[in-house]
């Protein structure tokens, strides 16, 4: 706790450091976990989520701007570009814009130093292989992608 000129208290908080939930708290006494330790199978459901859309929004099937909220500034301008590519590349051969049918093979996660999550997800569709890597953090009290690459 530190104090403030006007005499009153308040407490210091990091944004960077990932979020706690007080219900992960371990019964032994080990003390709180960062958010995700305890949710994993929400977590895996996010990556996987945000694969399948990044790749759509590379397809033209979906607006990038639905992917705003879960990826950093420099993810978003990275796919913007992606996103321009694809679009002028489908406008020069004729292919119109479809959305997708793709399924996600595999899916590998581990934790990172910061309390984040890092994945690589093969996601297929019916013409080739996509390999997708995320790097999750909790940023502003949610997760969002600080990197997200589709090969």
């Amino acid at each position: 706790m530190t104090s403030s000129g006007s005499g009153s208290a308040r407490l210091q908080v990091n944004p960077l450091e990932p979020r706690v939930d007080q219900r992960a708290v371990s019964p032994r006494g080990a003390g709180p976990r960062p958010i995700g330790a305890a949710h994993g199978h929400e977590i895996e459901q996010l990556l996987r989520a945000l694969a399948l859309r990044a790749i759509e929004a590379i397809a033209g099937a979906r607006d990038l701007e639905q992917l705003a909220r879960w990826v950093t500034d420099d993810v978003y301008a990275h796919l913007h570009i992606r996103v321009t590519i694809a679009s002028r590349a489908r406008a020069i051969t004729g292919i119109v814009a479809e959305r997708p049918r793709l399924w996600i093979d595999q899916v590998k996660t581990w934790p990172t130093e910061t309390g984040g999550f890092n994945a690589v997800i093969v996601v297929y569709d019916k013409r080739r292989a996509h390999v997708v890597s995320l790097q999750l953090e909790a940023l502003d009290q949610r997760w969002r992608a600080t990197v997200l690459v589709v090969l």
